[in-house]
């Protein structure tokens, strides 16, 4: 129990105590409006629209039987009718509060009705009286009200003081992932930029060497030019990983030229579906027919959505969908590509950018990496929407201020 809840019921009980009438039904109505009091807050339907409204009446319903029972129109607990106009005034409009107010007025002047008209005199002083307790009823609504819609704005501007607040902490949040991004990129990137440069000499003596064996070892000794062949292969393949680091490491150089970027998404859909049969996939296409030409590097560009697409891709189950999108929005041109694959744990998303991370057993991490590289060159973003089993979508924002032609 609530230490107000205690309150109410003590109030109630010492109405009870002092009351010079206590009879059965006074008490039993008093205790009633104490425990409805105590209940209230706790039933959630109370706390609607129309809750809110039914629980009203029913105080209104118990005053009006409680003053019934102790006199009337005389009644000392005329007072108690303010019970319900405080609780409308507190929580309904100013509407709600006048309708209340007026059916309590109104309830109150009928207990005019049951008077012996032919044994009572209203004095000027009586009707005095009775105006000034009908009067009094609105007037403390009213002022009730106003207080009420004082707390109520405050609370209004508190909520959205808060809610600007944990938006500003929010982008705060997403600036300080940058930037710990940046500052790991340009780490990685000066470390993989001389450790390249480093292995690619001893690298070439050994894919010399390799092809040297192949030519002078014997027909007959099939193990060694097997195993020839292999370090050939595997220098290859280190050769090409070292390749992409330096692509990674090295400033981009773009070459802007007016482009469409549907056209672009386009060229990358189709390279998707030439190159990659085994892919069992179906991508759709959801084009804006009137996408500003922009200023970009359209080969650099295509990079970006052919390694978003082999993502999705290589994430969705065979026969499933991929949906390629752009719109125009603000100042600036979105294209998404959105599957329906295997989605990104929300642990791994701050990292999904971050080179030489990677979930795959055969990737090396530098996809996404390569792809943020190329949209932050263009002064664009790239963002992610993921769930874990049920897709992601890869969203990039280029800028139309900076580039639009036309």
């Amino acid at each position: 129990m609530r230490p107000q809840d205690l309150v109410w019921l003590l109030l109630f009980s010492a109405l009870a105590w002092v009351s010079p009438y206590r009879s059965k039904q006074e008490i039993g109505l008093l205790l009633a409006l104490g425990l409805f009091q105590v209940v209230e807050p706790r039933v959630g339907y109370f706390a609607r629209d129309r809750g809110t409204a039914i629980a009203i009446l029913l105080k209104l319903g118990l005053c009006y039987l409680l003053m019934g029972w102790t006199g009337g129109i005389n009644s000392t607990y005329y007072v108690i009718l303010l019970l319900p106009v405080v609780s409308a005034a507190t929580m309904l409009n100013l509407i709600g509060t006048i309708a209340v107010t007026l059916l309590t007025c109104l309830s109150y002047l009928s207990f005019l009705l049951y008077l012996d008209w032919s044994r009572v005199e209203f004095t000027p002083e009586g009707m005095g009286q009775l105006g000034l307790r009908v009067v009094f009823l609105p007037v403390v609504g009213f002022v009730t009200f106003q207080l009420a819609e004082a707390n109520r704005v405050e609370a209004r501007k508190s909520q959205a003081v808060a809610q600007q607040l944990a938006e500003a902490n929010r982008s705060l949040q997403e600036a300080e992932a940058a930037v710990r991004r940046s500052d790991r990129l340009a780490a990685l990137g000066q470390l993989t930029a001389g450790l390249a440069h480093e292995l690619r000499n001893p690298l070439g003596t050994i894919r010399a060497s390799a092809e040297m064996l192949i030519k002078n070892v014997r027909e007959e000794s099939e193990v060694s030019r097997e195993l020839a062949g292999f370090i050939a292969s595997e220098v290859d393949r280190t050769n090409s990983l070292i390749t992409r680091f330096l692509e990674f490491a090295r400033p981009l150089r773009l070459r802007l030229a007016p482009a469409n970027l549907n056209d672009i998404v386009d060229r990358a859909i189709v390279r998707i579906e030439r190159h990659n049969p085994k892919f069992d996939l179906t991508i759709y296409r959801n084009y804006a027919p009137d996408l500003p030409v922009l200023n970009l590097d359209a080969e650099l560009v295509e990079h970006v959505f052919y390694n978003l697409l082999l993502n999705a891709a290589q994430a969705s189950p065979p026969g499933a969908a991929v949906t390629v999108k752009t719109r125009t929005m603000d100042n600036q041109v979105e294209a998404s590509v959105i599957d329906r694959g295997a989605g990104i744990d929300h642990q791994h998303m701050e990292n999904i950018f971050n080179p030489f991370f990677t979930t795959k057993a055969d990737g090396i991490g530098l996809g996404l990496a390569i792809v943020s590289k190329i949209v932050d060159e263009h002064r664009g973003r790239i963002t992610v929407e993921s769930e874990a089993g049920r897709g992601s979508a890869f969203r990039v924002y280029l800028p139309v201020a900076a580039g639009a032609l036309g």
